[in-house]
């Protein structure tokens, strides 16, 4: 799992936070529902860290939506983390 940032890891991070808001619940309120970590939460919103694919379909399911609505707009290219990996993924 990426510790560093990407482009990738931004957009799901907003994606996930505003399906949360959307649905009126708190970062500690996801957790309990997921049974993730709250500092985890806080983690994957502000796209410090990018969670796998059972994490995410987790998180998708506490927040009633589909997981690829949390994907919306990523690209292949989003998950390179230096300008020089987008270069070479380009």
């Amino acid at each position: 799992m990426p510790r560093v940032p990407s482009p990738a890891a931004a957009r799901i991070g907003e994606l996930i936070s505003d399906a949360r808001k959307h649905r009126g619940i708190t970062q500690d309120e996801l957790a309990v529902l997921t049974q993730i970590d709250s500092s985890n939460i806080r983690g994957y919103e502000k796209g410090r860290a990018l969670m796998g694919i059972p994490t995410l379909i987790r998180i998708a399911a506490a927040l009633k939506v589909e997981p690829g609505r949390l994907l919306d707009g990523v690209t292949p290219e989003m998950f390179a983390t230096s300008a020089s990996d987008r270069r070479r993924t380009g």
